[in-house]
C-alpha cells in the first residue's frame, strides 16, 4: 500500500515538475522575445529610413544622424572613393528568430490588433517595446506607391513565397544577396574606401527586404518596377575593416516622398538624380538565378 502511494506521489510530482518546467519556458521564451526587441530597437530607425520607396515621414531627423549615412551617389561608384558609411553591428543570437509559418500566421499583425497583440507578449502601453510594435504594423500596413508591391513577411515560408510572386519565378530560380562582414569589429560608423572595382550584377528584377523591430523576426518586403542596379561593393573601413557591401541604385525616384531622407543626406530631390544605398548586413536583397550562358 506505502509503495503504491509513493510511486503516485513521484508520477505526481513528476507532472508538477513537468507543467512547472513547461510554464518556466513559456516565460523564458517571452522574456527572449523581450530582450531580443530591446535589442532591435536602437537599430529600427535605420531600419525605417532605409526602405527606399516608402511613403514614410521622418522629418524630425536630421541629415547629420550618423544612421542616415547609407546613402550615396552613382558618381561615388569608383575605386579609392572614400565615403562616410553606418554599418549596425548586432549579434546574431540576440536577433529575434524566425517562426515556423504555421505558427506566425495565427498571431495577429495589424494595428486593429495592436491591444491584443500587447498583451500576448506583455508589453506595457507606453513603453518602448510597444511604441517598436506600433511603428513596424503602421509601417507594413501604409499604403504603397505607385509601381510598387510591398508585403511583412512573418515567417521565411511567407517571405519566399512573396518573392517567389514577384519576380514571378520559382524559389529554385531566384538567390539572396546579403552584405559580409569579413573582420569583426565593433564599429558602427566610420569613413570606408571602395577597395576595388564595383561589381554590377545583372538582375531585372529584385526585392528588398529590410528587417523591422519585432518580437520574432518580421520583414518589410517590396518589389518596385522601374531601372534599378544591384551591387556588389568591396570596402575598407579607416580602422582595417573589411565589407564586402550590397547596395542598390534606384534610378527612377520620382514617385518618392519629397520628405524621404536620401533627398536632405544627397541634397537633391524626387526624380532629379538616381539614389544608391547601402543594405545592413541583416537585409536582404532576392534577384533571379543567371541563366547558364
Amino acid at each position: 500500500m506505502g509503495g503504491r502511494v509513493a510511486s503516485s506521489l513521484i508520477i505526481l510530482l513528476h507532472l508538477l515538475l513537468l507543467m512547472f518546467a513547461e510554464a518556466l519556458a513559456a516565460v523564458g521564451e517571452k522574456s527572449k522575445q523581450m530582450e531580443n526587441l530591446n535589442d532591435h530597437i536602437e537599430a529600427s530607425v535605420i531600419k525605417m529610413v532605409t526602405q527606399m520607396e516608402d511613403n514614410f515621414h521622418s522629418s524630425h531627423m536630421e541629415h547629420t544622424n550618423p544612421q542616415l549615412i547609407v546613402f550615396f551617389t552613382i558618381n561615388d561608384l569608383k575605386q579609392g572613393q572614400k565615403l562616410p558609411i553606418y554599418f549596425p553591428k548586432r549579434d546574431p543570437s540576440k536577433s529575434p528568430p524566425f517562426l515556423p509559418k504555421e505558427k506566425a500566421d495565427p498571431i495577429p499583425f495589424s494595428l486593429k490588433k495592436l491591444p491584443q497583440i500587447l498583451s500576448f507578449f506583455s508589453f506595457p502601453l507606453n513603453s518602448p517595446q510597444s511604441q517598436a510594435v506600433k511603428e513596424t504594423l503602421q509601417q507594413c500596413e501604409l499604403k504603397p506607391i505607385k509601381g510598387e508591391t510591398k508585403f511583412c513577411a512573418t515567417s521565411m515560408e511567407s517571405m519566399v513565397d512573396f518573392v517567389g510572386t514577384a519576380l514571378g519565378t520559382k524559389p529554385s530560380s531566384f538567390q539572396l544577396l546579403t552584405t559580409s562582414h569579413l573582420t569583426k569589429s565593433l564599429v558602427h560608423f566610420q569613413n570606408y574606401t571602395i577597395s576595388g572595382a564595383p561589381e554590377v550584377i545583372a538582375a531585372p528584377k529584385l526585392v528588398a527586404c529590410h528587417a523591422m523591430p519585432y518580437p520574432y523576426a518580421v520583414y518589410y518586403c517590396h518589389y518596385q518596377e522601374g531601372d534599378n542596379s544591384v551591387l556588389k561593393i568591396p570596402l575598407e573601413g579607416d580602422n582595417s575593416d573589411r565589407v564586402q557591401a550590397m547596395a542598390v541604385c534606384h534610378m527612377d525616384t520620382s514617385q518618392w516622398s519629397p520628405s524621404h531622407p536620401a533627398f536632405r543626406v544627397l541634397k537633391t530631390e524626387p526624380g532629379a538624380n538616381p539614389v544608391c544605398h547601402f543594405f545592413p548586413a541583416d537585409d536582404f536583397v532576392w534577384i533571379p538565378t543567371p541563366m547558364p550562358a
